[in-house]
């Protein structure tokens, strides 16, 4: 084997080889790549000290001597060859000592090439000879990236497709969202990414897999691509002509409008709201929230030099009616900075506006959420962009038949950079259900089960102050956090009291469900001496059991995040930390801990292993997972491989009655050596 990384770091060959053993006989394995690599190189040409494989300065080789090519002796056509013979994309820049200046030896001829040579050494040429090149004449070369959108309404959407070694190949939909996809659109010449989806085909085809982290650090997405098989296709739409630059999420940014394939800026003269409300629609974000000059950088040149005159209904800026005048200019701090609304979110079918499934709304179009790997830390984002208080529960369901969802990843939402960016179009059938409080949150605290106490009321958020509340009413308020009993109520704990202020005294009895159940006195209050603020902590321990054992301390180790379900993990840290479950359910020590394998169908807990690393509770760790994936052919599915941990704790023994027989002869041995009791 060989490590890639390692040649890059500059090692020689053989320093990067390792020995390698295959699997044992008779076991098969799926790898994500093949055994063995297959490597073509060109012959005779090269790029130098170029951003890409795509760019450089050109040499070409004869007798064993590469030799530089002045700009005098290249033109487009043989530039277009070059690009195909490296399987990039045409030209798309050609300038002089762009990639350094010229060095000898150089090559005496003309290329002549006609365009549909092979390679640029099979070109005629001239027969004149050159021996020397003039500084920063040595021909610079840029291609494009060889990427294109095919079977869509436009040139901008449609599936993707690579061309490797001149066979155009779909491009892998696996780990693409918005926001990483935006690379492409940007290749494409197109504007802003609109939509990004991941298509299932019934039949395992050959494909290009790029990476989608190894193209947003750098690279060219030639660098970043091989051959590989997949059944997922990535169908991409891309604005046609007008785009959001420098903005600070994919519905944000400078304005720009592509016309005879130039980017031109817009003056904010030129611009009102009915138009920004196009082009928010375009791009799949909410209505326009800010329209303000230069919040995005100053306008350049090119500036756009007509007037718009949108309805509001139109479907493309450019679809709209325009001024006969023509603007050639733009003051500074006048280019037109768009902030669009992101998209919207909601909860449907529970028991309030605050609990329910998720759904998210983009491109005109409501959509549920894939509900796996997501936790109540993570899902407290969405809590708090719905106005609603602290994350309760977040759970996966299973929903048949399948259907088109989003796929969020819940580490990359943040609704104030953008939301949308997270989002890609995949056909699942597992949703994500979420609970948040009413009408309490608890804010600025070490975990969910801790900060300093608000209340809701008229779609307000008021402080408690602590002569209001006392131990009962925490223990509701905890209760309706599914967080453990209060252990700390002390005010200012978690921050200073902030108007407005609750004006009634909460008079709970203990048992309700929600603190706005309890009753409260008839006096009001205005306002509250500084410290006396609710801080309130609640245990976030979880509760465990053993289940199925030949007691309660023997069995399958569940846990309680609102309902009871196994704890299905691998590599969990209770191979040093299981010691204690035992502990904690008074069972005494830990006698053994099994991990079991099991295809069954159910609902599982998971941890999220860098979330506890991050120094977070256990239960704000906790993911909900179903051990079913959904298979290629409609109608079936395919269960997951879990792992459940098994606990035996001493106390499950029976007390043994041990006896000695009153035979001397054992006595003696066991004096002389020792007493073996069974």
């Amino acid at each position: 084997m060989m490590k890639p990384e390692c040649l890059q770091s500059g090692s020689a060959l053989r320093e990067c080889l390792t020995s390698h053993v295959g699997p044992p006989y008779g076991v098969q394995i799926m790898t994500e790549y093949p055994s063995h690599v297959d490597v073509t190189c060109s012959d005779s040409v090269r790029l130098l000290n170029g951003s890409s494989l795509c760019s450089g300065r050109l040499q070409v080789k004869s007798n064993q001597k590469w030799s530089s090519v002045c700009e005098a002796d290249f033109d487009l056509q043989d530039a277009e060859v070059v690009c195909r013979e490296f399987s990039c994309g045409p030209p798309s820049v050609l300038q002089g000592a762009l990639y350094g200046e010229v060095e000898a030896p150089v090559w005496s001829k003309e290329f002549q090439c006609e365009g549909h040579e092979s390679a640029l050494l099979d070109c005629r040429s001239s027969g004149s000879a050159r021996k020397s090149c003039s500084p920063g004449k040595a021909v610079g070369l840029t291609c494009s990236e060889p990427v294109r959108l095919v079977r869509g309404a436009s040139r901008c959407a449609g599936t993707l497709e690579f061309n490797h070694q001149g066979n155009w190949k779909t491009v892998s939909g696996f780990g693409w969202t918005l926001k990483k996809a935006a690379v492409f659109c940007q290749h494409l010449g197109c504007g802003s990414v609109v939509f990004v989806g991941q298509r299932e085909n019934s039949l395992l085809g050959d494909h290009v897999n790029i990476n989608p982290d190894c193209v947003h650090s750098g690279p060219a997405l030639k660098d970043c691509a091989t051959l590989g098989f997949s059944i997922y296709h990535l169908d991409l739409k891309c604005s046609d002509s007008v785009r959001l630059l420098n903005g600070s999420s994919l519905c944000s940014g400078r304005l720009q409008v592509k016309s005879n394939q130039k980017w031109s800026s817009v003056c904010e003269a030129d611009f009102d709201l009915q138009d920004a409300e196009v082009v928010c629609r375009v791009l799949g974000c909410g209505p326009p929230s800010v329209l303000q000059g230069a919040l995005y950088g100053e306008v350049e040149a090119p500036v756009w030099s007509k007037e718009f005159q949108c309805e509001g209904h139109e479907s493309a800026l450019l679809d709209c009616r325009s001024s006969g005048s023509a603007r050639k200019s733009c003051s500074p701090g006048k280019a037109v900075g768009l902030t669009c609304s992101e998209s919207h979110v909601r909860l449907m079918g529970g028991a309030s506006r605050c609990a329910g499934t998720l759904e998210v709304k983009h491109l005109e179009e409501w959509r549920l959420v894939h509900g796996s790997d997501w936790t109540l830390k993570e899902a407290a984002v969405v809590c708090e962009h719905l106005g609603c208080g602290s994350a309760v529960y977040v759970g996966e369901r299973e929903e048949f038949p399948y259907r088109s969802v989003w796929e969020i990843k819940p580490d990359c939402v943040h609704f104030q950079s953008g939301q949308i960016e997270c989002a890609k179009s995949t056909v699942v059938s597992s949703i994500l259900d979420l609970t948040c409080s009413d009408s309490v949150r608890l804010l600025n605290g070490s975990s969910l089960c801790s900060g300093r106490l608000q209340v809701k009321s008229n779609q307000k958020w008021s402080s408690v102050c602590e002569a209001d509340f006392d131990l009962q009413d925490a223990e509701v308020v905890c209760r309706e956090f599914s967080c453990g009993p209060p252990s700390v109520l002390q005010g200012a704990l978690y921050g200073e009291v902030e108007a407005p202020v609750w004006s009634k005294e909460f008079q709970c009895e203990g048992h309700e469900s929600a603190l706005l159940d309890c009753r409260s006195s008839g006096s009001a209050r205005k306002s509250c001496s500084p410290g006396k603020a609710v801080g309130l902590t609640c245990s976030a321990l979880i509760d465990f059991r053993l289940e199925g054992g030949a007691s309660r301390c023997a069995g399958t180790l569940e846990v309680k995040v609102r309902e009871w379900r196994p704890l299905a993990d691998y590599g969990l840290s209770f191979r040093e930390d299981g010691y204690l479950i035992c502990e904690h359910l008074n069972c005494g020590s830990t006698l053994s801990i099994e991990y079991r394998h099991d295809f069954s169908y159910s609902s599982v807990w998971k941890i999220k292993h860098h979330c506890i690393e991050s120094g977070s509770t256990l239960r704000e760790c906790v993911r909900s997972k179903i051990s079913v994936r959904s298979q290629k052919i409609p109608g079936t599915y395919v269960l997951e491989n879990v792992f459940f941990l098994d606990i035996t704790c001493s106390e499950v023994l029976v007390q043994p009655i041990i006896s000695v027989s009153s035979s001397m002869d054992v006595v003696s041995e066991a004096q002389q050596h020792w007493l073996q009791v069974f």
